[in-house]
């Protein structure tokens, strides 16, 4: 959608058959001559206007023509040149050049404020098109345009901003145009009764919201309090630019912070503003929430505010895109440990348990398994609730299609690490046959994926129990491709292509070993290439991998050598949000950046780790277990 602009009359050239080109002769005493130049002018351009309209008026003599009235002293030249320009534009939109350019910002700067109105308008027009963008910028459009924005004019301001609207949707743009000093009457602006004025600022202001430089800029304008201000707007465009530019502004740690401090009432008045009767208003405030909930103030202050009871409608939508905003709010909310008894008090985890099942929204499942995934990490309620929700249903469901999207895959694969830490859960892990399909994951050739069920199956050897081990065994060679076979690769790979997987590999063929039973260690003693792999890991240097290559290892997931039982500790889930592609958060019509996001998600049981010599060490005891004494 594009900027709104204010219109002017239709074009009338002064003139005609008039010996001196003014019009009706009694009018003739009270204007001035004209020269030559401009006679000719406003003659060329009635012919040229009423014999063919479609000739371009941004080169050639018609410009020349249009160049001589801007810079005429005439007022009604100057207007007719303003009138042209703003007329030819409305039809005629493409790149143009500077000389084009050039006499519209000279007429912006006439005494006379219908001038004003015509070149303002035209600019803001040819600034949908992103060459003129830059090139209005670079010929110093930005300083009258910000004059016109302090006219008491409401035309004047509706064709200012609205042109400083389009300029802010290049991303090229935004920098000059918060170094201009427009920042200040955009948010001033903001608060203009007259909606026409109001939407194209807030349009502006959601335009300058993508770079996280210029976030900060629209705080210490004083953005935030007229955002939250204009929550409850009556018009529908403001409303949405003004959630849009919010959400935003929460897309950082820097800018929450911000906002926590510029606008306590922020909650209170986004979870009035959910109830908007806009299916898109209502999907964007809960995206916004979801931005906050990546803080863990926001977390709680959702939660205290009723936030649970406002979601529920949303997740029950017939509209995808709003379910999947409010799972996504949700999914942050549930990072926090005092929110897993709200949520599941409030009756949720039977809806989490239906999104799990839409196979055919993937974001979807993939925001409600990571949601289960950070209540069960969490140490409230009795976890049994999960297994009379359906949750191993859902899981087995999600893991046996083979429609499952490689998104959701690695999400269930990870919620397994955290069931098997449960004293309650791990049990029906073992029980219900998923050590196989977690060894089918392993299999997989994606690369979170395999590491997310390798730590899951470390987790569970790691409780040391004989049922696990027993199923362990089971599954250690299979027609499909066992946990050897899956061991023996990884082991085998160069450091560089599976620095996280490699460390948990080396755990599980140390929990294995370590469970006291004699088939167990056989079965890895008799394997050649798998103690050869572990054998070289032991002995090798720790080198640099590529630059272009994560390091990061699980060391820090791993208990010392089977000190604390073996047991894995759950680290903190930390902000949770997958990235989503937004809606037209650009207000002209051109290609919109996506609407940013919640930060990169932390699992409830991953943490860097500082270096690889306990693998090193781990490996090297291997091998001297299983040698022959």
């Amino acid at each position: 959608m594009g900027a709104e602009l204010s219109t002017i009359p239709c074009l009338r050239f002064c003139g005609g058959d008039d010996a001196d080109g003014l019009g009706s002769s009694s009018s003739n005493e009270y204007q001035p001559l004209l020269g030559d130049r401009e006679r000719h002018a406003v003659a060329a351009l009635v012919k040229l206007f009423e014999s063919d309209r479609q000739i371009s008026f941004y080169d050639g003599e018609p410009l020349k023509a249009l160049t001589v009235l801007a810079h005429s002293n005439v007022h009604h030249l100057q207007l007719s040149a303003a009138t042209a320009f703003s007329e030819i534009s409305e039809y005629d939109v493409r790149p143009v050049s500077r000389a084009a350019l050039g006499p519209i910002l000279y007429l912006l700067q006439s005494e006379y404020p219908d001038v004003q109105q015509g070149a303002s308008l035209a600019l803001g027009n040819l600034a949908s098109v992103s060459e003129n963008k830059r090139l209005v910028v670079e010929m110093g459009g930005l300083e009258l345009l910000v004059r016109q924005m302090l006219s008491p004019s409401t035309d004047a301001q509706i064709n200012s901003v609205g042109c400083i609207t389009n300029l802010a949707a290049d991303e090229a743009s935004k920098l000059a145009i918060a170094r201009s000093g427009a920042l200040v009457p955009l948010t001033r602006l903001a608060r203009s009764r007259d909606v026409r004025v109001q939407r194209n600022a807030t349009g502006a202001l959601l335009n300058m919201t993508h770079q996280a430089e210029l976030r900060l800029l629209l705080v210490e304008a004083g953005a935030v309090a007229v955002l939250v201000d204009l929550l409850d707007a009556g018009d529908d465009e403001t409303q949405y630019y003004t959630v849009t530019a919010l959400s935003n502004i929460a897309v950082d740690a820097a800018g929450r912070g911000a906002l926590w401090d510029a606008a306590q009432g922020l909650v209170g008045m986004l979870l009035l503003a959910i109830k908007a009767p806009k299916i898109r208003i209502q999907a964007q405030v809960a995206l916004t929430l979801r931005n906050l909930a990546s803080d863990e103030r926001y977390q709680r202050s959702i939660v205290s505010h009723g936030g649970l009871d406002a979601l529920v409608p949303l997740l029950q939508s017939s509209y995808t895109a709003l379910v999947i905003s409010a799972a996504a709010c949700l999914r942050n909310i549930s990072i926090h440990p005092s929110n897993e008894e709200p949520i599941v008090g409030a009756g949720l985890l039977p809806e989490l348990m239906d999104l799990v099942a839409q196979a055919d929204q993937p974001e979807l499942q993939c925001h409600a398994i990571a949601t289960v995934r950070n209540l069960a990490a969490n140490s409230g309620t009795d976890k049994q609730v999960f297994v009379d929700a359906g949750l191993f249903d859902r899981l087995r469901m999600v893991l046996a299609s083979k429609a499952t999207h490689s998104s959701v895959l690695c999400e269930a694969a990870a919620v397994f690490s955290v069931l098997a830490l449960s004293d309650q859960l791990w049990r029906p892990v073992v029980e219900l046959d998923f050590c196989r399909l977690l060894v089918q994951l392993t299999h997989t050739r994606h690369m979170d994926t395999e590491y997310n069920a390798c730590l899951a199956i470390g987790t569970l050897a790691g409780r040391g129990q004989p049922e696990v081990f027993e199923e362990l065994l089971r599954v250690w060679r299979l027609p499909s491709g066992g946990l050897r076979e899956f061991l023996a690769r990884v082991l085998a790979l160069p450091e560089y292509a599976a620095s996280n997987v490699r460390p948990v590999a080396v755990w599980v063929v140390m929990a294995l070993l370590n469970s006291g039973r004699a088939d167990l260690k056989k079965a890895i003693g008799a394997d050649e290439q798998l103690i050869a792999a572990i054998a070289d890991i032991g002995q090798a240097r720790a080198a640099p991998p590529p630059s272009s290559v994560s390091t990061a290892t699980s060391w820090a997931l791993l208990p010392a050598i089977f000190g604390s039982g073996g047991k894995l500790a759950a680290a903190d889930a930390g902000a949770d949000a997958c990235a989503d592609a937004g809606a037209d958060a650009d207000v002209d019509g051109c290609p919109a950046p996506s609407i940013l996001d919640g930060a990169t998600a932390v699992d409830a049981c991953r943490s860097p780790a500082p270096d690889d010599q306990r693998m090193r060490l781990l490996a090297r005891q291997i091998v001297a277990a299983v040698s022959p004494a």
